[in-house]
């Protein structure tokens, strides 16, 4: 076989262009593969490690107030291992170097664990400094991320509004905790607004009024525990006392939104590359076939020497693996850089105790085999013609192709349409699955450059939804315990308040049909403008009289229609139970919500008419003197700045974004470049002596060009289209691969959006015009006029 393996090598070194780019295209899928993979397997393997170092529970509740004489009973139910009782309370900090107070999540610390490193269930680990320790001063340890978000360092002090009480805090260390991997209150980054502090247990029970109680329990379950069991069996427990509802570990929001992330990684490894190593199946077909119908002469003098069928087959199936092995080199080269820079991507998001790269063997496996199975099964057409190929018949020239007038000349077309554009006609209609080829796979580049931008839409349409439209205050407070509506009155007494609007938010769990689901029911005034229900495609909602209006994920949870009535059971306080009418349904983009008139659900809730929340309109000029006001007012334990949250928001999710979405756009655009190149180079090779006869006629290099490059942007043209609404459809697919039941990420992709993709894979297939166009000006008329007779 040396022979053979001579004719490679050769065939090799004169394709070199096309292995390029077809080792390119291979390149990139397998790189998608591993590199997205690695970082599914670094992350879920840093994430079940700390959370198994650190002993995350398996079952949290959250509670009114309970007192801790219950934790026995708790840890009493059949599979329970181990309970801790927590003081769990939001409060208002006042940072030094910032006017806007940020909202610290304060929750004791038992120091005697601490001091040894053993916490129980939820343990932290420390990252600097020191503990905390029992004196006059007031300790803390922050979260890692909010610290490194803010600047703070050990030796910081802050002032903290504990309960009413201000209270100076001393940072002596920071902390990680796998409770809070991703530390939000509402599921979006939120690192400058929200820290969680770490405080001593009993100062921080004195402090909220919490001696011999607690308001959140955390249970770890027997290796044959059943969690649904346990959760029923806790709730029943905590009913009396307002409970939100105990939740297992995938329902608890940090655990959550990381499994959320792992699932998305999957979706993304799986879909994306699984475009390129079809392409590359299909060039390598298109090659591969034209190989062999080019070397019909040596193939047959092959098989006159005594080569066999199969000998011969392996030989074009080996052309086809070396330029897939390549790939699957480069491939993985490449995926080294993309998995790391993803990893660091999400080394800023989540903390871990330890976050490596780390690609598996049975990744690199799977990912050569399925390159390998991708080449073979791109070569099988022409495997078929090598075998059914007879020596005697191969020694003859291939009979020249039969064909007839065009559809559009036997319309009486013809006449109207100039030379050159009847040529590209007569070849795409004599060559449909070719150009039909062809088209598809700069579609799907395009498709695939909508689809790594679309992202950047959908944030900035979910931007201006949840923070312009639903918000259209520009702070939100929070009270430490309910207080009566009046308290507009005080509000709009606050240095530049030009208007306030009290509203309610409780958990609520809703039942229909035999189907149970936790949700946040929202009580907004008449005619509330500064935070509303605002539906996805109607705008904003008014709320009824009576009745309610439900959010369209709670509706699907349960089954929800218009008209139906549904069980209202509030958690907290009174825990009333109620029927309530669904009047509207609304598409709303996050969480399982349901909104009411504000007297309609005070009187449902049968607890008073006292709101604990209110969204305040400030004139920005005042912010300064606003701010200083609000830390002074021992009411409100909690803010959030709209201002602030968006900058947060934006400066995140922008940054991951668009490394992701430039990802994405590299690997179109070599996609397309291979695409078009490969596809001139084919049409080039067989219609060489046609143009260089139409040259000998007296045409020039440009007329030649246009010729042949005309067919190619024809067939750019028309696959721009098709692109556009094949980037929709794949972005709507994933999104449907990736939804959760907590959100629901509109498919938005703007007409900028659209441009770009179709502008980047144009200049792409230009460029690969031009490097063809310098193969046609290399022709050697009087080599590749000559024939065989």
């Amino acid at each position: 076989m040396k022979v053979l393996d001579t004719k490679l090598w050769r065939d090799l070194q004169r394709l070199r262009a096309q292995v390029i780019t077809i080792a390119v295209v291979v390149a990139i899928g397998v790189a998608g593969f591993v590199g997205m993979f690695s970082v599914h397997e670094s992350l879920q393997g840093s994430r079940d490690s700390f959370y198994r170092d650190n002993r995350l529970a398996d079952v949290f509740a959250s509670v009114k107030r309970a007192p801790v004489h219950l934790g026995a009973r708790l840890a009493a139910i059949p599979g329970v291992a181990e309970v801790k009782l927590d003081v769990v309370m939001d409060a208002q900090i006042a940072l030094p170097d910032a006017d806007a107070p940020v909202t610290g999540r304060f929750i004791g610390l038992d120091l005697a664990r601490a001091h040894a490193q053993r916490q129980g269930l939820n343990a932290l680990t420390l990252r600097s400094g020191r503990w905390p320790e029992r004196g006059r001063a007031l300790e803390a340890v922050v979260s890692d991320r909010f610290a490194v978000a803010r600047g703070l360092k050990p030796g910081d002090r802050v002032n903290a509004i504990l309960n009413g009480r201000l209270e100076q805090v001393h940072l002596v260390g920071t902390a990680i905790s796998p409770e809070y991997v991703f530390a939000s209150r509402g599921g979006a980054p939120d690192d400058q607004t929200f820290g969680i502090w770490w405080i001593d247990h009993e100062r921080m029970a004195h402090a909220f009024d919490l001696q011999g109680a607690f308001n959140q329990a955390a249970l770890r379950l027997d290796a044959g525990g059943s969690e649904p069991a346990v959760i029923e069996q806790a709730d029943r427990l905590l009913d009396a006392y307002g409970t939100l509802g105990a939740v297992g570990r995938d329902k608890q929001l940090s655990a959550k939104i990381v499994s959320d992330e792992l699932s998305q990684l999957k979706v993304m490894g799986t879909v994306l590359p699984s475009i390129f190593l079809a392409v590359a199946m299909f060039i390598l077909n298109v090659v591969i076939s034209r190989q062999v119908a080019t070397q019909r002469s040596q193939i047959a003098a092959l098989k006159a020497l005594g080569y066999s069928d199969g000998g011969i087959a392996w030989h074009y199936i080996k052309l086809a693996l070396v330029i897939a092995g390549l790939g699957v080199v480069a491939g993985l080269a490449l995926s080294l850089v993309i998995g790391q820079l993803m990893l660091g991507l999400y080394d800023e998001v989540f903390r871990f105790n330890h976050l490596a790269y780390v690609t598996t063997p049975w990744l690199v496996v799977v990912a050569t085999a399925l390159a390998f199975a991708a080449a073979a099964a791109g070569t099988w057409t022409a495997i078929r013609a090598v075998v059914r190929l007879r020596p005697a018949q191969a020694m003859q020239p291939p009979a020249p192709p039969s064909y007839r007038q065009t559809l559009i000349e036997r319309l009486g077309l013809g006449r109207r349409v100039s030379t050159g554009a009847l040529m590209v006609i007569r070849n795409f209609e004599r060559r449909p699955l070719r150009a039909a080829f062809t088209v598809t796979g700069i579609a799907l580049s395009v498709a695939l450059q909508i689809s790594g931008a679309f992202w950047l839409d959908a944030i900035a349409h979910i931007v201006d939804v949840q923070f312009r439209q639903v918000q259209q205050g520009d702070v939100l407070v929070n009270f430490h315990r309910p207080v009566p509506l009046t308290v507009v009155q005080d509000l709009q007494r606050l240095p530049g308040v030009m208007d306030a609007e009290p509203y309610r938010s409780e958990p609520v769990r809703v039942r229909l049909h035999g189907l149970t689901e936790d949700a946040s029911l929202m009580g907004l005034v008449d005619g509330a403008q500064l935070l509303r229900a605002v539906d996805d495609a109607r705008g904003p909602v008014a709320m009824p009289a009576s009745g309610m209006v439900m959010s369209s994920l709670l509706a699907n949870a349960v089954g929800a229609r218009v008209g139906d009535r549904v069980e209202l059971e509030f958690r907290l306080w009174n825990q009333t139970r109620t029927t309530v009418e669904v009047v509207e349904i609304v598409h709303t983009l996050m969480g399982k919500q349901a909104f009411m008139n504000l007297h309609a659900m005070n009187g449902l809730a049968r607890d008073g008419a006292g709101v604990a929340e209110a969204a305040l309109r400030v004139d920005p000029l005042a912010m300064g003197e606003f701010w200083s006001a609000v830390k002074r007012a021992p009411v409100i334990n909690a803010v959030f700045d709209k201002a602030g949250s968006m900058a947060s928001f934006n400066e995140t999710t922008s940054r991951n974004m668009g490394v992701f979405s430039g990802i994405l756009t590299l690997f179109a655009v070599a996609m397309a470049v291979g695409i078009v190149y490969n596809a001139a180079r084919i049409t080039l090779s067989e219609r060489a002596w046609e143009l260089a006869s139409l040259r000998v006629l007296g045409m020039t290099r440009a007329e030649v060009s246009v010729l042949l490059l005309g067919e190619l942007g024809a067939e750019l043209l028309l696959a721009l289209p098709i692109g556009a609404v094949a980037g929709w459809a794949l972005a709507s697919l994933m999104m449907r691969l990736m939804s959760s039941d907590n959100i629901d990420f509109p498919v938005v992709i703007e007409p900028s959006t659209y441009a770009w993709a179709a502008l980047i894979v144009l200049a792409a297939g230009v460029v690969s015009a031009l490097m063809v166009r310098r193969q046609i000006d290399r022709l050697d008329l009087v080599a590749v006029l000559k024939v065989r007779e």
